[in-house]
C-alpha cells in the first residue's frame, strides 16, 4: 500500500487492490449502429467502422504503448480498452471501486500516468498501461475534492473537463464556467481561480497558476508542434441561429484574454455586455466554425496512414447543435495545416431534424495512424482508416 496522505485517503475512500472485472458486452445495438455508418460520408479512400460499444463515451487517451485506451464519460464511470486488430479486443470499467463525479479529462503524461480530471477533483494513475486493473493501488490525489474549484461553482452545465500535460510538463485543465453569460458578480472570483479560462499546475498540483482567461467552455485542447495550445471554445446561447461563431483559439504564452463575456463568439458583443468596455488585449479566435455547432474533443493529425495533405491537420468533433431550429454539427471537421478554413471530413449524423443519427465528441489517433471517433449517444467509438482508392 502506498504511504502518505494522499494515498490514504484514496484507500479511505475507495479502498484497494484488484476489483473484480466488470466488462461490457459488444453485441449490444453492434448491426443497428453498423448500419447507421453505411450513411457516413468521408473523402475518397475513407472509411469508418464501430470500434467498440461504451456507453456514454466521451472523451480518449490512448496509452503510448498500445496497451490500453481509456474513455471518460460525463457521468459516474470510466473505461479502459484493451485494443484488438480492427476492433476492441475487450471494454471494462475503469477502477470499479472508486466513485466518480463527471470523470470526463483524461490525459498521460510522457512517462505514463493518467490523470482524471473529474468535476472538482484531480487524480493520477501512475502506469497506467500496465496497473490499470489494479487502478486504486496506483491512484494518488494530484487536487483534492472541492480544490479544483469553489464548491460554491459546482454545476453539471459546463463541467466537463478537459486536460492535457504540454511540452513543459505541466497540467494543463479547462474550467467551463457554470453560465451561459458570466454574471459581474463572479467575475473577480471566475479570474482569481481560472473558472471561465485554463489553468497549469505541476504534475503533483503544486504552483497552480491561471494560463488563459476569457473562455466560455473549452471541451478541446491539443499543443502544436511550436509549443502553442490550441482549444476549442463554445460560445454563448439564444443570440439567434447565426451567431456568434464558435471558436478554435491558439495560445502561445500565458496571461492571454479570450474576450468572454465581453464577446459572445468571435467579434460578436453579448447582450449582456454590450456597453462595458472589453479588454484591450482581448485575442479573437484563429478560426471561426459554425454558429451553436459544438466543437469538442481536437487532435493535430501525426500519423502516415492518411494522405500526406492530412499531416500536421487538425480534426474536431462537433456534438451538434440544441440551440438553433435547423441543427447543424454532428460530424468530424478538419482544417488543414496553414489554414483557417475548416471542412466537414466525416458527416451523416445529422439528417436535419432535432434526432441525430449520432453525435461525436472526441477524437484520438492510433498508432497505426487510423482515427478514432467517440458518439456519445450511441455509445459508440469508431475508427476511421485510410486505403489509397
Amino acid at each position: 500500500m502506498r504511504v502518505g496522505a494522499a494515498a490514504l485517503l484514496l484507500f479511505c475512500t475507495f479502498g484497494e487492490g484488484v476489483a473484480a472485472a466488470q466488462p461490457v458486452a459488444q453485441h449490444r445495438r453492434g448491426a443497428e449502429i453498423e448500419s447507421t455508418l453505411t450513411r457516413i460520408k468521408l473523402p475518397p479512400g475513407f472509411s469508418i467502422a464501430l470500434y467498440a460499444l461504451v456507453p456514454e463515451a466521451r472523451t480518449l487517451a490512448v496509452g503510448r504503448e498500445g496497451r490500453a485506451i481509456f474513455v471518460g464519460t460525463a457521468e459516474t464511470h470510466a473505461f479502459v480498452i484493451t485494443p484488438g486488430e480492427s476492433k476492441a479486443a475487450s471494454v471494462e470499467r475503469f477502477a470499479p471501486s472508486m466513485t466518480f463525479t463527471m470523470p470526463h479529462g483524461l490525459c498521460f503524461s510522457k512517462d505514463g500516468a493518467l490523470f482524471l480530471v473529474e468535476r472538482n477533483r484531480v487524480t493520477r494513475f501512475d502506469d497506467a498501461e500496465k496497473n490499470w486493473r489494479d487502478a486504486a493501488a496506483h491512484a494518488t490525489v494530484v487536487v483534492k475534492a472541492g480544490d479544483l474549484i469553489p464548491r460554491s461553482e459546482e454545476s453539471r452545465g459546463h463541467a466537463s473537463r478537459v486536460c492535457r500535460v504540454g511540452p513543459d510538463d505541466k497540467l494543463y485543465i479547462s474550467l467551463g464556467q457554470p453560465n451561459n453569460v458570466a454574471p459581474r458578480d463572479k467575475l473577480a472570483l471566475y479570474e482569481k481561480t481560472g473558472i471561465g479560462g485554463v489553468i497549469r499546475m505541476n504534475r503533483d498540483g503544486s504552483q497552480r497558476e491561471v494560463f488563459a482567461t476569457g473562455v466560455r467552455n473549452s471541451v478541446g485542447m491539443a499543443f502544436d508542434t511550436d509549443g502553442s495550445l490550441w482549444f476549442t471554445d463554445n460560445q454563448v446561447d439564444s443570440m439567434g441561429d447565426d451567431r456568434p461563431p464558435g471558436e478554435i483559439n491558439r495560445a502561445d504564452r500565458a496571461g492571454l484574454n479570450f474576450g468572454f463575456p465581453w464577446y459572445g463568439g468571435g467579434h460578436v458583443r453579448t447582450n449582456e455586455y454590450a456597453r462595458a468596455e472589453p479588454p484591450k488585449d482581448v485575442v479573437f479566435p484563429v478560426v471561426e466554425t459554425a454558429p451553436h455547432a459544438a466543437d469538442l474533443g481536437m487532435m493535430f493529425y501525426r500519423g502516415d496512414m492518411f494522405p500526406k495533405e492530412y499531416r500536421g491537420a487538425m480534426f474536431y468533433a462537433q456534438h451538434g447543435s440544441w440551440d438553433r431550429s435547423m441543427p447543424i454539427g454532428a460530424r468530424v471537421m478538419v482544417t488543414r495545416a496553414g489554414t483557417t478554413a475548416s471542412a466537414p471530413f466525416a458527416e451523416g449524423w445529422n439528417v436535419g431534424s432535432e434526432s441525430y443519427l449520432g453525435r461525436p465528441v472526441d477524437v484520438a489517433e492510433l498508432a497505426d495512424g487510423s482515427l478514432l471517433v467517440t458518439d456519445d449517444q450511441n455509445g459508440a467509438i469508431y475508427r476511421i482508416t485510410y486505403r489509397a482508392p
